[in-house]
C-alpha cells in the first residue's frame, strides 16, 4: 500500500527513511502546538481549544498534502500570519476574533477559489531557475535564523524592527531628515544577550547533529535533538510531566468564525492581506523545499503544484472553522527532507504525530515548547539545532546563482539577504520579484522577463505603498 500511495521506489526512498522523517519534522515544528495558542490567547480565546484547532488543522492538511500530492511538507498554523491575526487585527484595531476568524475562512475560500483558474500554478511556474534557487537559499537563511534565535544567540526585537521598517515610518521619517538604518539596525538584533544552561543545551544537540551527519548515521537529526533533551532534563531546563493527558475541548471555538461586515472598504482589505501572505508564504515554501528534495523536473517545475496549493487553502479554512489563524506550508519540513524524506508519507506521519499530540501533550510541551531565560526571553534550545543545520545545508542553492548575470544574480541575492533580515518569507520574496524585471529593464533584457513577473512585481510595490 505505501508504494502504490507514494511511489517510494521511484523516490529511492523506504517506509522506515520517511516515518524517520516525518518524526523529524513533526520535532521541528512541534513548537507551534504551544506557541499559537499562547498567543491567540491574548484576544480572549481559549487556550486548550486552540491548542486543539492547532493540532486538528496542521493533521488534516498534512494529510491532503501527502495523500493528494505525494510531497514531503508538513503544514500547520503560520508564523506571522498568526502575530497578524492577533496583534494588528484584534489587539490593534480591535476587531472581535470571531470576525478575524471570518477574515481567516473567506481568505482560504478565495484560496480555494483561485485553483480554478490556475492562477496560483501559474505564479509558481513564472518564477524563473535563478530566483527559484535565491528563494530555497533564503528560506535555508531564515530556517539558519531562527534556529539562532531559538538557541539564544541573536535575538530579534520585533517592535524595534516594526518601528524601522513600517512604510508609514519610513516615508515620515524620511521627509523630516530624522530616519538613520545604520544605527537603528543594531537596535534590532542582540547576540548573545546573555548566556547560560539553555545555549549550553542548544550547543550539544547541535555538536550532536553535526558529529553524526559526518558519520553519515540515518536520523541525525532526530538524534541530536534527544540528546539535547536528555542534557535539558538533567539540568533541569525541562521537567518531566507525564506521558498523556486528556485532550482539552474544543467547544470555546469551534465554527465561531464570523464573516458578517467584511465585505466593507475597511475589513475586506485585510482579508486580501491574509490571502497575499498564505499565498505567497506557500509558493517560496514549497519552492524552497522542493529544491532541495529535488523534486522538481527537467524545466524546474514543480509537478502537481495545484494539488499542493489546495491542501495549504483546505488547511486556512478547517483551520478557521476550528478555530486558529492561517494554515501554511512550513520551512520547518526541510529538516525531513534532509533526514531523507521524498515522499507525502512523510507528511503522513507527521499528521498523525500532529493528532497524537492532543493526547500526549506533556511529552510534545518537554521538548517542543520554550524555556525561559533569567532575563525573561523565551528560547527553544532542543529543537534549535535541526534548524541551524538545514538552514546551512539549504544555503548551498546559493552556489549555484549565476554571479556574472547581474540582472538574475542581484534579486536572488536579495531574497537571500530578505527573508531573514525581513524576518518574512513573502517580504524576501518581494524584494526579489520587485528588483528582477526591473534590472532586466535596466539592461535591455526585458522582453526575457514574462508578463505575470512584471504583474508580481507591481503587485508587491502596490502592497508596500498601500498597504
Amino acid at each position: 500500500m505505501p508504494e502504490r500511495l507514494f511511489a517510494l521506489a521511484r523516490h529511492d526512498s523506504k517506509v522506515s527513511t520517511e516515518i524517520l522523517a516525518g518524526a523529524t519534522t513533526f520535532m521541528t515544528m512541534s513548537y507551534i502546538i504551544f506557541v499559537q495558542p499562547a498567543l491567540l490567547a491574548q484576544t480572549g480565546m481559549d487556550f486548550g481549544a486552540v491548542m486543539m484547532a492547532t493540532c486538528i488543522s496542521a493533521a488534516a492538511a498534512s494529510l491532503v498534502m501527502g495523500l493528494l500530492a505525494n510531497y514531503p511538507v508538513a503544514l500547520a498554523p503560520a508564523m506571522g500570519e498568526n502575530f497578524f491575526f492577533a496583534y494588528t487585527i484584534v489587539l490593534g484595531l480591535g476587531v472581535s476574533w470571531q470576525n478575524a476568524l471570518g477574515m481567516v475562512m473567506l481568505s482560504g475560500l478565495l484560496f480555494i477559489a483561485l485553483s480554478f483558474f490556475k492562477v496560483r500554478e501559474h505564479i509558481l511556474d513564472a518564477v524563473p531557475l535563478g530566483l527559484r534557487r535565491g528563494i530555497a537559499g533564503g528560506i535555508g537563511a531564515f530556517i539558519l535564523f531562527i534556529g539562532l534565535g531559538h538557541a539564544g544567540v541573536v535575538l530579534r526585537n520585533q517592535q524595534a524592527w516594526q518601528e524601522l521598517f513600517s512604510v508609514s515610518n519610513l516615508w515620515g521619517a524620511l521627509r523630516a531628515g530624522e530616519w538613520s538604518f545604520p544605527l537603528k539596525l543594531f537596535e534590532i538584533y542582540e547576540i548573545f544577550p546573555d548566556w547560560g544552561m539553555p545555549q549550553l543545551v542548544a550547543a550539544v544537540g547541535l555538536s550532536a547533529c553535526v558529529v553524526l551527519l559526518l558519520l553519515r548515521m540515518r536520523g541525525a537529526l532526530l538524534l541530536g535533538m534527544f540528546a539535547a533533551t536528555v542534557v535539558a532534563v538533567a539540568a533541569g531546563l525541562v521537567h518531566w510531566k507525564g506521558l498523556a493527558a486528556a485532550p482539552p475541548s474544543l467547544a470555546p471555538t469551534f465554527w465561531e468564525f464570523d464573516m458578517s461586515g467584511l465585505f466593507t472598504w475597511k475589513l475586506f482589505p485585510l482579508v486580501l492581506v491574509f490571502l497575499f501572505m498564505d499565498l505567497f508564504d506557500t509558493i517560496g515554501t514549497l519552492i524552497g523545499v522542493s529544491e532541495q528534495a529535488g523534486l522538481t523536473d527537467k524545466s524546474g517545475k514543480l509537478p502537481r503544484a495545484r494539488r499542493a496549493l489546495l491542501a495549504d487553502a483546505v488547511g486556512t479554512t478547517i483551520g478557521a472553522a476550528l478555530g486558529t489563524s492561517t494554515v501554511t506550508s512550513y520551512i520547518e519540513s526541510a529538516a525531513g527532507v534532509q533526514a531523507g524524506g521524498r515522499t507525502g508519507l512523510t507528511a503522513v506521519v507527521c499528521a498523525f504525530l500532529f493528532l497524537a499530540a492532543t493526547f500526549f501533550s506533556p511529552v510534545v510541551q518537554m521538548v517542543g515548547s520554550g524555556v525561559e531565560t533569567v532575563s525573561g526571553i523565551i528560547l527553544y534550545p532542543i529543537t534549535s539545532a535541526a534548524l541551524i543545520v538545514v538552514g546551512v545545508i539549504m544555503l548551498k542553492c546559493v552556489g549555484k546563482l549565476a554571479w556574472r548575470q547581474w540582472e538574475k544574480a542581484l534579486p536572488a541575492a536579495l531574497v537571500v539577504l530578505g527573508m531573514p533580515v525581513s524576518y518574512s518569507i513573502a517580504d524576501g520574496l518581494a524584494f526579489g520579484f520587485i528588483s528582477y524585471p526591473l534590472l532586466h529593464l535596466i539592461r535591455g533584457k526585458g522582453r526575457e522577463v514574462s508578463l505575470l513577473m512584471y504583474l508580481l512585481g507591481v503587485v508587491f510595490l502596490l502592497r508596500y505603498l498601500f498597504l
